[in-house]
């Protein structure tokens, strides 16, 4: 039985808060104020955060998803980060904007979820039916992430073994041992 998740839904493996929510520690005595973040923060954060710290300069890097967070940690200021990417994949995925979020599986049965975060972090209503502009625009999002990512080598070595390669069918003759 995986652990209590207390308010949140579901657990590891899952799209939903039960499965992404984490607390997170940092310490650091007379750089880190005592404090709570209550916006929202990112492992992606972690790497342009620490090369702030470090004076490191991230311009010869690849795009970065990325914030860095120390003025939001050392000095108490609220999170700039406004969106997040829970997961994208060819089957599913989950994106946040502002306190809205999506949770689209595409598999069949396909099945599309929103909630308001804010008003039910247990996402027990989902509303989508009420906010179809909404679900359009984060759908979007998610297909433009789709389009601009790497195809997930498992997934897509299993399509191809699927439906493009030739059937595999053992030897009768291995089998068993048949004698002569």
């Amino acid at each position: 039985m995986p652990a209590s998740n207390g308010a949140y839904r579901d657990g590891k493996g899952t799209l939903y808060e039960g499965g992404t929510r984490v607390v997170a520690l940092a310490n650091w005595p007379e750089r880190i104020k005592p404090g709570e973040v209550t916006g929202m923060v990112h492992v992606v954060d972690m790497y342009p955060t620490l090369a702030a710290i470090a004076g490191a300069a991230l311009g010869k890097n690849k795009p970065l998803d990325g914030i860095n967070l120390w003025p939001t940690l050392s000095e108490g200021k609220p999170s700039p980060r406004k969106d997040l990417v829970y997961n994208v994949d060819p089957l599913s995925g989950a994106v946040r904007k502002d306190d809205w979020k999506l949770v689209w599986k595409a598999a069949l049965p396909s099945k599309v979820e929103l909630f308001d975060l804010a008003a039910d972090p247990s996402e027990a209503t989902d509303l989508s039916a009420a906010n179809a502009d909404k679900v359009h625009e984060l759908q979007d999002w998610i297909t433009t992430l789709a389009g601009e990512m790497a195809p997930p080598l498992l997934i897509m070595e299993a399509v191809r073994l699927t439906f493009y390669g030739p059937p595999v069918v053992a030897d009768p003759s291995t089998l068993f041992n048949l004698g002569d």
